[in-house]
Formats: C-alpha cells, structure tokens, sequence
C-alpha cells in the first residue's frame, strides 16, 4: 500500500460522506451505553424510517442515494461529559443533545431531522448564567479544553477505519516506515519530549533509545490498558474511541526498537474496549496495513489483545509481562529493565494507552509542533477523569500548565455541596493521581500542573484521576479509602509493602473511630516513610503517598479526630453526632420526643436543631426519623 492509496481511500470515504444530508453520533462509551445508549440507536433507526428519510446506517452507504434526504447514523466512543449522557449530536447544526431518553427519539426526529427546530429541554444549561448551550461550542466544559487525544473518541466511528484514516489516521506510520530510520523515529519523539502518560513521566523517546541497541532476534512492544485506579478511564475511553491510534504508536514503536510483534494488555472490566481493538486490528489487517510487509517496506507487525486478571499490581510493567507470561503478576526486582530483558526474556518496551495515542500526531506533524504546548520539561496535553464535587464530571484534556483553578472552576463549573447542589460551596482539596497521589489544596488552586510541579507539593500526576472534595469530606476517611485500596491490591510479594499497608490502614481506622494518640500519628508517618523507601514495586513506594499528604496539608484534621474525638466534616460515624438536614426536616417533632437528653429544639411544622454540645451520640434521632432528614 502507498501513500497514494491512503489518500484515496481518504478520498473515497469523503465522496460517501457528500451522500450525506444529516449525520447523527450517539456517544457510545461505556458510560452512556450503560445508560441505554444502544436502545437509543435502535429507537432512532426505526423514527428515522418511519418518518419516510432514507438511513445510512453504521457504514453501509451503498443504499444512499445523493439526489435524496440520507440520515447518517453512527456511534462515537465517549464524548467526554459523562453525567449528561446519553449523548445524542446532530450535524452538521451540531447541535448537542443531554441526558437523552427513549420517550425524546420521535421529537428528535420530527423536530431536528425532518424540521431544522432545536428541542431547548435537551440542551445542555449552563450552571452558572442559566443560559440554554446548542452545542459544545458553547459549553465551557468543551470550550476551556484542549482536546487532542480525545478529539477523535467523540467524532468518529470507532469500527471505521476510513473515517480513522480521513482524519490524516495511518499517515505517520506510513512516514515512519518509508522515510525515516528507527533513529530518527527516536530523535523525533526525543525532539517532542513526550513523557510517559501512565505515571512515571518518563520519556518515551528515551525508552526506546535504550531497547534499540539491544542485540536480539526478537523484541515486543507492550501496550499498558491495565487501567485500575478507582475512577479512573482516560485509557479505556481512548481505546473504545480512538483503538486505530493506539495500534498506529505501537506500529510506529515497533520500527523504532525493531520489534514485529505486540501486545494490548486490557484489564477484564473493560469488555467493550476489547471489542472494538479486535475489530479495529482485523481491519487493519484486512487493508494491508497490519500484518506483513506494511505499505510494501519489508515491515512486519503481528499485534495481539489480551485482557487482564483483574489486579491493580499489573499496572506495574514486570508484573504485567509476568501475567502476559502464564505467571502470577507480582513485580520482579529491576534491574534488568524490560528493555534489556522483558517479555519472555526479550528486550521490550512498555508504554500505556494515552502515551501511544499520542505518537502518530507526533510523527506525522513533527516533535516541535507537538512541543507547542505544555510547558518546557511536561510537552502536550494530558487526559483526566474529573469527579467528585464538581458541577461538570467527566473526561477532560488540558495542557500540562493548566492551573487547577480553571479545571475546578471553569471546566468543571464549580465546587457543588455533597446533594447535588452548585451553592459555590468551599473547595478543599483535590486528589490527584488516584492511590498514588495526593491531595492538592486550596493554595494550590493557582498550581500549573505538570510533573515536576507536583512533585514539589508531595503529588504526582499518575493516571490522572481528579477527584474534587469539598468542605464536607472528611480527609483522613479519603486516605484511609485509597490504603484500603492499594492495601487489598498489594500483591503481598516483598513485607513492606504486604505488612506496612496492612498497618497504616489499621492505624487510620484508629483515627477515625477516636482511638488514635498523637504517638500514633507520629509512628503513622514514620512507617509510611519506611513504605515508600522499601518497598519493591511503584505501588508499594507510592501507597503511603494520600497519607503523608493529609498529614501535612490537614493536620488539624487529625488532631480534632485525636485530641477533641470529633470528625469536623461529620463523616466518621463513630466520631459524628447526628446533623438535621434543613431541606428534609418537616418539624415532625418526632425526633425530639425521643432524645433521652432534650438536646433537640424546635416548633411545630418548622426546622429543628440539634445542640452539639449537648448530644450524647446515641442517634435515638435517627432511628425515628421517618424522613431521612438526620444523618
């Protein structure tokens, strides 16, 4: 295949698309789809052709006919605004439509299909001035983002290969294989200054610089999709939106390091992203372009899925080539590094989702190009998954630089209280990294993110799991949530990590339940030192890693829960003391007539209150409440 066949095929899939009068894109990430996007897609195709319009449906286009009204209707991987889902867009008007159900189908498509009308009650409001959004072209949440990696997932057809390759797909293989020597693929990415995107940071073209040399009659590339922190699907919304990027960097890897063969390692929860990698590899192997002697260059690729067993230890590189392997995934002392010696003995180079998806723009546009954003030592844009107490949760792209600021407040829309509420409630602090981060507070609202800025404040960027709190949440209950995390999680192959976890969790649970000392807390950040010294892989070293930031940015929520037996967020139950909820609480009395200590006051039909001080924690209160208004 040539460079001239790219581009006709290009071509041919564009000359289909003038066929096209309206395309409809029903975001189709796991999220939306487990909204019942799917039975939406079903429920359009039938409105669609029962209102008389001739459907185009998936890739079928040889039924269009040009002199016709031809609906296009298709599935994109995730488009990013999680909690307004399911999506539903309309182009070329692109209009944007939220929260969609089956009981909208027949208005959208009399109204927006056969008529050009915009349905106002299915557009997106927005939070702060009230206003009605038609598209994302006029929702902060899209408009204050960067999105590079991302911009295909919520386009294209993901089981589309032409419409991949329209959008300029395959073009920087095709230049890697045909005009440039693995060095100068390497001096590329050395050029671009591309870090590593699954925590680590560490530069890929130097990854590959050192796997080069290596004297070795085979050698693989592994992509890492073994994305297990808790809220976190930056990669496996790339690898159900975008899956052909993610096979062009590992092609493109492959001629860097001299390696014919690969593997995408994806963790077993991620089915759908499965699904659609097998379907963009046969693809890609059905086009000439994955397989034996790619675009008539001698280059062989053989490229493999396999799915996970489900441990969040696989993440780390040695224990994902164990698994790959038939072992148990447990790390293995470096050195030798996997690019010296990794998968089955061979030199290999590991990278995950986001870094790979990143490649082909970088080979087909240049390293300086790429370089543009970002700042000097972080180039380009990184991917997180935004939850929490925000307005707008979902999946963002900013560039590294981006103060967290302007991702809380103008991507996200806001801090909101623990029911929903966008009352401007106080920011606390962000997590940041998932179980191996920390936590970001408000004087570092104004931080530019990037790697080396976070390592200065005790975090990291790890996967990119942002996770807002507000002033309600209690900050030893999050430490003490990730440790139970990373703590069931470890793989119990070297004691500190198996025993230290297993002790810091102990010694947080002590602390929530009132039981803890100041010696405790002292002895609880020494061993979380001696955790992150001593332990053999990165989960162990970056375990204590919430711990040792909430004993330093929120000490004197540690001494209220030591010293004073209080919980000042009210959410340890054993140190908090029933609180009326002023929305809820109806003025039954009930609540009052059976506090054996009359702490409760309040009239008839109107709000009662709870004195603190004088509350002997018994929560007869809540037991009687009919209403749920005590918590």
């Amino acid at each position: 295949m040539s460079n001239l066949n790219l581009e006709s095929i290009a071509a041919e899939y564009k000359k289909d698309m003038d066929k096209v009068t309206k395309r409809i894109v029903l975001c189709a990430g796991t999220g939306c789809v487990a909204n019942g996007a799917l039975k939406l897609y079903a429920e359009l195709d039938k409105e669609i052709k029962a209102a008389g319009l001739d459907t185009i449906v998936g890739l079928d286009f040889e039924d269009a006919c040009s002199s016709k009204t031809n609906i296009m209707l298709s599935e994109s991987g995730c488009q990013g605004f999680c909690q307004m889902g399911p999506l539903v867009t309309i182009l070329p008007e692109n209009i944007l439509y939220t929260q969609v159900k089956l009981d909208d189908i027949k208005e959208i498509v009399e109204k927006s299909l056969v008529g050009d009308e915009i349905i106002e009650r299915l557009t997106y409001t927005d939070n702060a001035t009230g206003k009605s959004c038609k598209g994302v072209g006029e929702i902060n949440f899209y408009t204050q983002q960067t999105r590079r990696i991302l911009d295909n997932c919520g386009s294209i057809d993901a089981k589309d290969i032409r419409e991949y390759i329209a959008k300029g797909g395959y073009l920087g293989l095709f230049k890697a294989l045909k005009d440039m020597s693995p060095e100068d693929v390497i001096d590329e990415m050395l050029e671009s200054g591309l870090r590593g995107r699954g925590g680590g940071g560490f530069p890929t073209g130097l990854k590959w610089k050192f796997t080069l040399p290596e004297k070795s009659e085979k050698k693989y590339v592994i992509c890492n999709g073994d994305e297990g922190d808790p809220g976190a699907f930056m990669d496996r919304s790339v690898m159900e939106g975008n899956p052909h990027a993610v096979i062009e960097g590992m092609m493109i890897a492959g001629k860097a390091i001299g390696a014919d063969e690969g593997y995408i390692y994806v963790r077993v929860e991620y089915p759908l992203a499965v699904e659609r990698l097998e379907i963009a590899i046969k693809a890609a192997e059905d086009m000439g372009i994955l397989g034996d002697n790619v675009f008539g260059t001698g280059f062989n690729f053989k490229l493999h899925v396999m799915e996970g067993a489900g441990a969040f230890v696989c993440g780390e590189e040695t224990a994902l080539i164990a698994s790959i392997e038939g072992e148990r995934g447990m790390p293995r002392p470096k050195p030798p590094f996997p690019a010296q010696k990794g998968l089955w003995g061979k030199p290999t180079v590991i990278n995950n989702v986001e870094t790979l998806a990143a490649v082909p723009m970088i080979l087909k546009d240049g390293g300086k190009e790429y370089k543009k954003l970002g700042t000097e030592s972080s180039p380009g844009t990184k991917t997180f998954a935004l939850t929490g107490n925000v307005a707008n949760t979902g999946l963002i792209e900013v560039p590294f630089g981006t103060t967290l600021r302007k991702i809380v407040e103008d991507i996200g829309g806001g801090v909101i209280d623990d029911y929903g509420n966008n009352v401007g409630t106080d920011f606390k602090a962000v997590q940041i990294g998932g179980p191996s981060g920390g936590c970001l507070t408000q004087d570092m609202l104004d931080l530019e993110l990037d790697f080396d800025s976070l390592k200065t404040v005790g975090a990291m960027v790890g996967s990119g799991g942002l996770v807002v709190m507000n002033q309600q949440t209690c900050m030893i209950s999050i430490a003490k949530f990730f440790m139970e995390f990373t703590q069931i999680e470890s793989c119990g192959k070297c004691t500190p990590c198996r025993e230290g976890t297993k002790q810091l969790l102990n010694m947080l649970t002590k602390v929530t339940e009132g039981k803890a000392t100041q010696e405790d807390l002292v002895l609880m950040d020494s061993l979380a030192t001696t955790v992150q010294k001593a332990s053999l892989c990165g989960l162990g070293k970056t375990a204590p890693n919430p711990v040792k930031s909430t004993l330093k940015y929120f000490r004197d929520e540690y001494d209220a829960h030591v010293n004073d037996k209080k919980c000042p967020a009210k959410e340890c139950s054993e140190l908090s003391k029933p609180f009326i909820i002023a929305d809820k609480c109806i003025g039954c009395t009930l609540c009052a007539r059976v506090c054996p200590v009359d702490c409760i006051s309040g009239k008839v039909k109107e709000k009662h209150v709870i004195d603190d001080d004088a509350c002997i924690n018994c929560k007869a209160c809540i037991d009687k409440c009919k209403f749920d208004a005590i918590v």
